[in-house]
């Protein structure tokens, strides 16, 4: 599978019971990642997960849940944005006309060397610059996560 960075809305659905099959399909990606040590965030993902976490009308997660899950997730390595993030998010932004946001999502996974982007908002099975893969894993044409290394 290979280092894979996983976009806010992944992790936010791993917390949500509030639609199952979501639910579940990330928290089996998350699970997998965790266990083979290949999943991959930035700063931008934890200041978003918890806003959404303890959001009353999103998650409502209580606020130490929602730092539990931040302080664990540090063990993936969060890359901190830099110039040279912004730099490769401008260039991708005008490149395949991303949002800001997603466009920092990108430039922080291949920063990392991850070969996939988990992510619900960005085009399923679009490539990157020939080395990132953007897979939704909740389409169904989307395989679930292999558990083996």
């Amino acid at each position: 599978m290979g280092l894979t960075f996983v976009d806010t809305n992944i992790i936010a659905y791993a917390r949500d019971s509030r639609m199952p099959d979501k639910q579940a399909i990330a928290e089996s990606w998350l699970s997998v990642l965790a266990r083979r040590r290949e999943g991959r965030i930035s700063s931008q993902v934890l200041i978003e997960f918890y806003a959404v976490a303890i959001h009353p009308q999103k998650l409502a997660l209580p606020a130490a849940a929602a730092q539990a899950d931040c302080r664990a997730l540090l063990a993936w390595e969060p890359l901190p944005p830099d110039l040279a993030l912004f730099d490769a998010a401008w260039s991708l932004q005008d490149r395949y006309g991303f949002s800001w946001w997603d466009a920092l999502i990108v430039a922080a996974a291949l920063r990392q060397e991850c070969a996939t982007l988990l992510s619900e908002d960005m085009q399923h099975g679009l490539v990157i610059d020939e080395r990132l893969t953007i897979l939704n894993p909740f389409n169904p044409n989307a395989s679930p996560p292999t558990a083996a290394p």
